[in-house]
């Protein structure tokens, strides 16, 4: 039986207090909705009126005062879940296909006669991505199967925003710096795989600026009921 009035207007308002990914978000308000419409008809067979029943099944589940701040904390964590896969996946596949790249770079090329100090470098890139991956792993626990544990997972889904935001002029100023090393841009303009490769990593890099940009957004919203 469709609803209509009181159980409308409940989940109309707690979809306009909500912040955070699309899917989820629409996701956590239907089932929001068919949980009250439940309970409504489960009152109605009781014998109650149709309009005294969604009332009931409102009060009993809550105000929204008290539901959306739940309910937010929920889309926080799994915006937070996303981006710490993304960085658990990209950055140690990053950090792969160019030690690949950089192997197969063709002999007597700008790189392989570059200045001594692009191999720490170019180590200290390396390092910086691995670590990028495992904090990611790490918050994917945390998010994840420890969310019982974390008091408030809002928190580290910004703390991992924040990071990526700080990482990343770090990332590019290294990577800039072996371009250029290796006599600039011109050392990969006949290297086509070197340039799929390059496109890549700018396409994950985009990627994790927009979580983190999300993640941002997501974990400052504080619901209010409307």
């Amino acid at each position: 039986m469709a609803g209509v009035g009181v159980i409308d207007d409940y989940v109309t308002g707690l979809g306009r207090t909500l912040k955070g990914p699309r899917g989820p978000r629409l996701d956590m308000v239907a089932e929001a909705r068919d949980s009250l419409l439940d309970t409504a008809e489960a009152l109605e067979d009781d014998g109650l009126e149709r309009a005294e029943a969604e009332r009931a099944a409102v009060e009993d589940f809550g105000p929204l005062g008290a539901i959306a701040p739940r309910y937010q904390e929920e889309l926080s964590a799994l915006a937070g879940r996303r981006l710490a896969a993304l960085l658990f996946i990209s950055a140690p596949l990053t950090t792969l296909m160019w030690s690949v790249i950089w192997r197969l770079f063709p002999a007597g090329s700008a790189y392989t006669a570059g200045p001594d100090w692009l191999a720490p470098v170019s180590y200290v890139l390396d390092v910086l991505q691995v670590g990028i991956g495992v904090l990611g792993a790490f918050a994917m626990f945390a998010l994840g199967r420890g969310l019982h544990r974390i008091r408030r997972p809002r928190l580290v889904t910004r703390l991992l925003a924040l990071f990526v935001w700080a990482a990343m002029p770090v990332t590019l100023a290294l990577c800039v710096a072996l371009m250029y090393g290796s006599h600039g841009p011109a050392g990969f303009s006949g290297y086509p795989l070197g340039v799929g490769v390059a496109l890549v990593s700018d396409g994950f890099w985009l990627l994790q600026l927009y979580g983190a940009a999300q993640c941002l957004s997501v974990s400052r919203h504080r619901p209010v009921a409307v």
